[in-house]
């Protein structure tokens, strides 16, 4: 079993460890040893088993502090996930329905009649002119 030397607040300590886990371990007392500096920063001196305390204490606070917030995300995420599941499991919302205007029969025939009426006024001006013009 490995044995790894940790420096916590000013003071190392020899722990035991499962092969493998020194660097989750190193890890872990750098967080610590932080925490421990602070409280060597503002209270000074103070029996190691005092320090230990306090500096786990802050740590775990801290990680309260981020265990709620993980749950609050986890149930955002719950909760976005049972909504697009809802919406996956909605029926297709029906087609829109545009209406395009349709010209009334009426106005066709008129229309119609119009073209009729135009042919045959140029018909009757190229004739006029065909008998201006005399024969070729």
């Amino acid at each position: 079993m490995p044995e790894v030397t940790i420096s916590i607040g000013g003071r190392n300590f020899a722990v035991a460890c499962q092969p493998g886990e020194e660097p989750f371990l190193q890890s872990a007392a750098e967080m610590l040893n932080a925490e421990a500096s602070v409280l060597s920063d503002q209270l000074g001196r103070m029996p190691e088993s005092r320090m230990l305390l306090m500096a786990g204490l802050m740590l775990a606070d801290k990680t309260a502090a981020m265990e709620d917030k993980a749950n609050a995300a986890e149930a955002k995420l719950a909760e976005a996930m049972g909504a697009l599941e809802a919406l996956r499991n909605a029926p297709a919302p029906e087609p829109e329905r545009i209406e395009v205007p349709m010209i009334p029969p009426s106005v066709a025939e008129g229309m119609a009649e119009l073209a009729a009426r135009a042919e045959a006024v140029a018909d009757a001006v190229e004739a006029q002119a065909a008998e201006r013009a005399g024969p070729a």
